[in-house]
């Protein structure tokens, strides 16, 4: 029990690593169109998060081999239902990264408009999908007698799921807004403290709603540190609007990585000890950290290397980062 709570914890930490970094550049591309006007703006843009995005990707990458290794038959139960789902994130993956590698390769302004919006379309449907994803983790999912999904891509598109990926949507915009204002030196930054102005009485309105439907949705919270959450994450969100009304671009940014990161500490808190919670729940638990973990020989190897793996992809990410660190100017 003690291996597999860590081996859960470990692959928690390489998700929430992955919304935290990968969860800027998404951010930032989302509301491009809205703090970017002309094609040197555009293309300071992505410019921003050009040394990034790839590196940030690592972490979904890694934790989808972790949970192959550490928790193989929710691996297979995971796919079963969500392979659709899986295969258009695949594609917006393809799509973004082409959009990056490509636009500046084209002299026409007509490709070069057309890679802008694939990188926003690609970008704002990613946010979208991967918190559909969540809502239907938190919600529950139909399982039959052995463990896989029968149900339908329409069941997923449940008006909770729904809701809670509009949410990933503006918590991931307020979080590319900071990172604009951090990252970016010019007219964009401009903009993009403005915009952040807006989207954090939605972040708000969307936080406190989430929050109400996942109530109904999973009832009371079975331990007890889990309402100590919802106040840094509240805390964290008025941390935002602090630092935005004084100016200071690096707290806010850091408060915003603050509030993701309290969200998805919650929704480890909540789904713990299941990977995969069942629906209705009358139907059974789901499939739980000790229904999907291997022999104990087999998940102590895979949680050996999956943390040396972790610590290796840290120490580069923040050898990058010191290494790129500085705005970007538009001109």
């Amino acid at each position: 029990m003690i291996l597999a709570s860590i081996a859960f914890a470990t692959i928690a930490f390489m998700l929430t690593a992955y919304v935290l970094l990968d969860g800027y550049d998404l951010g930032i591309a989302s509301i491009s169109p809205l703090i970017a006007r002309t094609g040197r703006e555009r293309a300071a843009t992505m410019a921003s998060i050009g040394p990034f995005w790839n590196g940030n990707e690592v972490w979904l990458i890694a934790a989808g081999g972790a949970l192959f290794a550490l928790f193989p038959s929710a691996y297979a139960s995971s796919f079963s239902g969500f392979y659709l789902p899986f295969m258009v994130v695949l594609w917006m993956l393809m799509f973004r990264g082409i959009a990056m590698e490509l636009r500046d390769h084209f002299v026409s302004d007509l490709w070069r408009q057309f890679w802008d919006v694939a990188f926003w379309l690609s970008s704002t449907l990613l946010i979208v999908l991967f918190g559909v994803a969540l809502g239907n983790l938190l919600r529950g999912v139909p399982l039959d007698a052995n463990g896989y999904f029968a149900g339908t891509f329409a069941f997923l598109l449940n008006p909770y799921a729904l809701l809670v990926g509009l949410f990933a949507l503006v918590t991931l915009a307020q979080h590319g807004a900071a990172f604009a204002m951090v990252r970016i030196d010019g007219e964009p930054a401009v903009r993009a403290a403005r915009l952040l102005g807006g989207i954090w009485w939605a972040a708000l309105a969307l936080y406190l709603a989430a929050s109400a439907a996942t109530f109904a949705v999973r009832g009371v919270p079975a331990a007890g540190w889990l309402y100590a959450v919802p106040i840094v994450s509240l805390g964290s969100l008025f941390a935002v609007r602090w630092s935005l009304q004084r100016g200071l671009a690096a707290r806010a940014f850091a408060a915003s990585s603050a509030f993701v990161a309290s969200l998805l500490l919650e929704a480890a808190g909540t789904l713990y000890p299941y990977l995969l919670p069942a629906f209705p729940a009358g139907r059974g638990a789901g499939i739980s950290i000790l229904d999907a973990v291997p022999s104990q020989t087999a998940l102590t190897v895979a949680l050996t290397v999956t943390v040396g793996g972790s610590i290796a992809v840290l120490v580069y990410g923040s050898y990058v980062w010191r290494r790129m660190a500085g705005k970007v100017r538009v001109e």
